[in-house]
């Protein structure tokens, strides 16, 4: 029991501490700035005045984000309890990548000549590209099957957003990315073989994918977040902003199943359902008109839960 107790405190701090991980501290602070610098340059707001609203406890305290931070200590438990979850996903890759290495008829190609470099370039970029398109695919699939959005309205249950409420989720819905990670990386790797062989790498820093890094850096955190930080209508037509994000959650009527991508606005564009910021006004989050609207509480929560196993969402 107590080596249970200091793995599973070990997984939170790594969640701070890994830049692998979406809330690493680096990343954490680096909103920070690019939203003191939002507020006090954009919005012309003061100095102290943008702390306040960035560190503003009625939003980090309110019922909304204590029931994310509630959440987060379940899950951990439920995914520290099942380790049998990565088992599976290096199960997965591993299996689909020894039948794609072995039955592909595909030789590495003319580019397995190119350098080391290039190779890392092209096979990083496949990677990230392919990636960003499965979680834009599996997010929307989640969102229009009424039996998978019984777990993923656990996540639009909150009503306020901090860089926490990314951890909001179902326990089968976290198992279903873990899997969809396997998939992509066995895919890719399978794939990459085909052109390059064994040649292939992927650029990195501090074991994190440069892509996924820049990402993060540039401000991921404040997709769930009060601080509506838009790129511009032009720039929101290739990448989502956390803006655009924000309005994926808004339960207003034009907001409706708008921006399911997480990075490349290219997939919402193909599939029509690309919404780029507008002149910002109060947002509202939760479940909007669903008839069994869920709450903060404890009660609510329970009644979320239940409903998941109903047969009407």
């Amino acid at each position: 029991m107590p080596e249970f107790f200091n793995d599973y405190f070990l997984s939170l701090l790594n969640e701070i501490a890994n830049p692998q991980k979406r809330v690493f501290v680096g990343y954490l602070l680096s909103a920070v700035a690019i939203a003191f610098l939002w507020l006090c340059v954009v919005e012309k707001l003061s100095s102290k005045t943008a702390v306040k609203k960035i560190f503003d406890k009625r939003i980090w305290f309110s019922r909304s984000s204590i029931a994310d931070f509630k959440i987060i200590l379940i899950n951990r438990v439920i995914m520290s309890a099942g380790a049998a979850t990565i088992v599976s996903q290096l199960t997965i890759s591993t299996i689909l990548y020894n039948l794609l290495h072995e039955q592909t008829l595909i030789q590495p190609l003319a580019f397995h000549a190119m350098s080391a470099g290039m190779v890392a370039i092209l096979f990083t970029a496949f990677f990230f590209i392919f990636d960003d398109f499965s979680r834009f695919f599996v997010h929307r699939l989640m969102h229009e099957n009424k039996f998978l959005w019984r777990f993923h309205k656990l996540h639009h249950s909150a009503k306020v957003m901090t860089p926490l409420t990314v951890f909001r989720t179902h326990p089968i819905e976290a198992i279903l990315f873990v899997i969809r990670n396997g998939l992509v990386q066995a895919f890719v790797i399978g794939v990459s073989y085909g052109f390059w062989g064994n040649k292939f790498t992927i650029l990195s820093y501090f074991g994190c994918n440069v892509f996924v890094m820049i990402f993060n850096v540039m401000g991921s955190n404040l997709r769930h977040s009060h601080v509506h930080l838009s790129y511009g209508h032009w720039l929101e037509g290739i990448f989502i902003s956390p803006y655009q994000h924000q309005l994926h959650h808004s339960i207003a009527a034009e907001d409706e199943n708008c921006n399911f991508g997480v990075v490349l606005a290219l997939w919402d564009r193909l599939g029509g359902s690309l919404v780029r910021g507008r002149p910002v006004v109060k947002l509202y989050y939760g479940l909007g008109g669903e008839q069994h609207r869920v709450n903060d509480t404890k009660s609510g929560r329970l009644k979320l839960i239940k409903q998941i196993y109903q047969k009407r969402a």
